[in-house]
C-alpha cells in the first residue's frame, strides 16, 4: 500500500453518502481481474455495471486513449469534431438508423429522448404530450427520468414528479392498448429491451414487434433504452435486434466507451430532425477523448468477435448457473435464471443484498438489483473458464444463503 492508495475508510467526512459502498478500494485491473489496496484479487463479474466492455487495461484501447490525450481532450461543440462524425457513422451503420446526438451519460441520453418525444408531440399540435413507460423501469435519476422510472423507492422524497407518463405492465400489449385507449396525448413508448435495475427482465420478442406495429399504427415514437443492454452485451449490437425491428429513438451509454463516459441518442428518420439548433446541447458530450474511446471500442469489438463471444460465453454461463442451481430452481428457492448473452439475472425467493459482500469476500464482484436478483454483467472479453469460475464461487454462496 502507498500513500496514493490508502485503505478505504468506513465512511468519509467529505463525500456525500449517496452510495452504499463495500469496504473495498480497487487500484488496478487486467482483463476481467481487479486488485484492491490490500493486494487482493477479484474476478470482476460486474464490469463497472455493464460499462467495461473490453475489460481493464486493454492493450489496444489504452495506447489509443494515451495518444488522444496528446492531441485533444476537449474543444467545444461550437466546432466540428471529426471523431463525432466517425463514431456517428459507425452507430448509424450498426443500427440501421440515421443520425446521432452525443452526450456523456445514460441519464442524459434518456433525458434527450424524452425531450425529443415532447417536441415531437408539440410539433403535431399536442399541448401536453404523454409517454408510455413501464413497471419496474429504470431510466435515470434526474427529475424527468426519475419520473419515467418505475421504482417508488428511488422516487421517494423527490416529488412532485414530472407529469406526462402513462405506466403499464411489461410484455402485455392488451394492457397498453387499454391504458392508452382514446388518449390523443400519447406520443411515444419508452422501454428498455432488457430491464437492468428492474431485475434483468427481458422484453418478449413478440412484444417488441407488437410495440413497433402499434407505434406505426398510431404515429408514436418507439424509443428503446439500450443504455445497459446495448453495445453487444446480448450477442447482437443492440438487444432489440433479436426481434428484427428498428426503433425511432435509441439511447446508449455504459459500454460504448469501455469506461470513458460516452452517451448517445441514435435516431431514425421519424425522429432525426425533431431537434433544431438550440433545442438541446451539452458541454462535454462528443468530446474528442470520449469519441476516440467509442471508435476504438467498436473497432476492437469487431476485430475480436466480441458479439459472438458474448453470445457463446453468456450461454455457457447461463447453462452452468442453471445446472449448479437445479435443485434450488426445482424447489422455487431460486425463481429464475434469465437474461441473454452476458446480461444475466438470478432471482432468489428472498432479498439477497448480503451476497455482494459474501461474494467479494470470496474474490468475486457482483451486484444485487431489485432486492432479490443477482446481476452478472461482466466484460465482453470473459472466457468460458472465467464463466466456470463465476459459477464455482457464486452458486455455493447462493445455496448457503438460501439455507441460512
Amino acid at each position: 500500500m502507498t500513500a496514493a492508495t490508502p485503505a478505504p475508510a468506513a465512511s468519509s467526512p467529505h463525500v456525500m453518502t449517496t452510495y452504499g459502498r463495500l469496504p473495498i478500494a480497487l487500484t488496478h485491473g487486467q482483463g476481467c481481474r481487479v486488485w484492491d489496496t490490500q493486494g487482493k484479487q477479484y474476478l470482476d463479474a460486474l464490469g463497472g455495471i455493464a460499462v467495461n466492455t473490453l475489460g481493464h487495461n486493454h492493450p489496444d484501447l489504452v495506447p489509443a486513449l494515451q495518444h488522444q490525450l496528446t492531441q485533444l481532450i476537449h474543444t467545444s461543440n461550437y466546432y466540428h469534431v471529426p471523431l463525432q462524425e466517425a463514431l456517428a457513422a459507425k452507430l448509424v451503420e450498426l443500427s440501421g438508423m440515421t443520425n446521432v446526438f452525443f452526450c456523456s451519460t445514460g441519464l442524459e441520453a434518456n433525458e434527450a429522448a424524452l425531450k425529443l418525444a415532447r417536441k415531437f408531440g408539440h410539433d403535431k399540435g399536442i399541448d401536453r404530450p404523454e409517454v408510455v413507460v413501464f413497471d419496474k423501469a429504470f431510466h435515470g435519476r434526474s427529475i424527468a427520468t426519475l419520473s419515467a422510472t418505475g421504482n417508488p423507492k428511488v422516487q421517494a422524497g423527490f416529488g412532485p414528479l414530472v407529469e406526462g407518463f402513462v405506466r403499464v405492465p411489461l410484455n402485455d400489449i392488451t394492457a397498453l392498448q387499454t391504458a392508452t385507449a382514446g388518449n390523443k396525448n400519447v406520443v411515444a413508448v419508452f422501454v428498455e429491451a432488457i430491464q437492468g435495475e428492474g431485475g434483468v427482465n427481458p422484453l418478449h420478442m413478440d412484444y417488441l414487434r407488437q410495440l413497433r406495429a402499434l407505434c406505426d399504427e398510431r404515429d408514436w415514437l418507439l424509443m428503446i433504452d439500450e443504455v445497459q443492454c446495448g453495445m453487444g452485451r446480448t450477442g447482437k449490437w443492440f438487444a432489440h435486434q433479436w426481434a428484427g425491428i428498428v426503433p425511432d429513438v435509441m439511447p446508449l451509454a455504459k459500454g460504448l466507451g469501455s469506461g470513458v463516459p460516452v452517451g448517445a441518442v441514435v435516431a431514425g428518420p421519424r425522429a432525426a430532425h425533431i431537434f433544431g439548433v438550440g433545442n438541446h446541447g451539452t458541454t462535454f458530450g462528443g468530446n474528442p477523448l470520449a469519441m476516440r474511446a467509442g471508435v476504438e471500442t467498436i473497432r476492437i469489438m469487431e476485430r475480436d468477435g466480441l458479439l459472438a463471444n458474448a453470445a457463446h460465453v453468456g450461454a455457457h454461463l447461463q447453462a452452468g448457473l442453471k445446472a449448479a442451481l437445479s435443485a434450488e430452481l426445482a424447489s422455487g428457492a431460486v425463481k429464475e435464471v434469465r437474461g441473454q448473452g452476458l446480461m444475466l439475472g438470478i432471482e432468489l425467493s428472498k432479498p439477497c443484498s448480503a451476497l455482494t459482500q459474501q461474494c467479494a469476500d470470496q474474490g468475486l464482484l457482483i451486484s444485487v438489483t431489485a432486492d432479490s436478483v443477482v446481476r452478472l454483467v461482466p466484460s465482453l472479453i470473459l472466457t468460458t473458464a472465467e464463466a466456470d469460475e463465476i459459477v464455482a464461487i457464486l452458486c455455493p454462496l447462493i445455496r448457503a444463503f438460501l439455507a441460512a
